[in-house]
């Protein structure tokens, strides 16, 4: 049923099933959930202005600790996609600059708004705002996980080669957040991720294919996949980050390894002829622009499945 403007107005629902409470880790979700996600989040993309009364009257409020180009714009505009009112945030702007604790924060916050986003360093900020929190909590970046970067990814290679399951990723660099949860999303819906990184640069994460030589890595590859290799944060290993990941570098000899179909994936921002060169980045293969248009459907996607429990069909 429309509403008025021809604006769907969710007078249909589905239950939500495979929607966790929070969405702090990729593997928070089940398969079903997640592929919902991708289904709702398609449908989105078609119709950007479809849902803009799905969540009107509600508040998101953004918790940054960290500089943003992406998150910060992709979420505000999912927000206000579905009629939410977006209010980004920064620590001095609140009492936690001044000693109030997370868990008094994520109770304050939890009466204003419906749902806490939260992009920080350590997992332990945005797992501590959720275990207070009585609204859903949404890990929009930590040193350990990088999940709504995952969502953008599979709908990115399902638009290309029309299907998830079977296809291979190969992640060439530093084994980093973006890696683990791409490693953990694709599990669920039968992408296989082989990450190549130097020796000392590995983690564990269930399901992680693991080999140092990025030439075995990118073989039968339908996507290669690499990150930025000095994360903030990282600078005081600058120099030491930079030699070891050297080789590791992503050309176009690489990536004509992989499959003939092939393409270049980045979670932006990238540094041209550091972790890839301008040639790969800027080619007929790249889908970088594609992944970083992915990310506002499937925010707004997962938005309205976390608040509202549901979808408009």
């Amino acid at each position: 049923m429309n509403g008025p403007g021809g604006a769907e107005t969710g007078t249909t629902r589905l239950d939500g099933s495979g929607i966790p409470r929070h969405f702090l880790r990729a593997s928070d979700l089940t398969a079903e959930g997640l592929f919902s996600l991708l289904d709702l989040a398609a449908r989105m993309k078609e119709r950007p202005h479809g849902f803009i009364e799905a969540l009107r009257g509600d508040t998101l409020v953004c918790f940054f600790e960290k500089p943003s180009t992406r998150t910060r714009v992709s979420f505000a505009s999912a927000a206000e996609r579905l009629g939410m009112l977006p209010l980004v945030l920064r620590p001095d702007e609140l009492q936690l600059g001044r000693g109030e604790t997370l868990a008094d924060t994520a109770r304050t916050l939890s009466g204003y708004a419906a749902a806490i986003v939260v992009r920080t360093f350590a997992q332990e900020t945005v797992d501590g705002l959720a275990a207070a929190a009585t609204v859903p909590v949404v890990n929009a970046l930590t040193d350990e996980h990088h999940p709504c970067q995952a969502l953008a990814d599979l709908l990115a290679l399902r638009e290309r080669f029309g299907h998830l399951e079977g296809l291979r990723v190969a992640f060439i660099g530093d084994f980093n957040n973006v890696a683990t949860s791409l490693v953990e999303a694709g599990g669920l819906v039968g992408v296989e991720v082989v990450v190549a990184c130097p020796p000392g640069f590995e983690r564990e994460v269930e399901g992680a294919i693991v080999v140092h030589d990025p030439a075995d890595a990118v073989v039968g590859a339908h996507a290669v996949y690499t990150d930025v290799w000095v994360s903030m944060g990282d600078e005081a290993e600058r120099e030491a980050r930079l030699t070891a990941l050297a080789p590791y570098r992503i050309d176009e000899a690489l990536v004509t390894r992989a499959r003939p179909d092939a393409v270049f994936m980045h979670c932006l921002p990238a540094h041209r002829d550091q972790e890839v060169t301008a040639a790969v980045i800027d080619g007929p293969r790249s889908i970088v622009w594609q992944q970083a248009e992915n990310r506002l459907p499937t925010e707004e996607a997962l938005l309205l499945a976390l608040i509202g429990r549901r979808w408009d069909l």
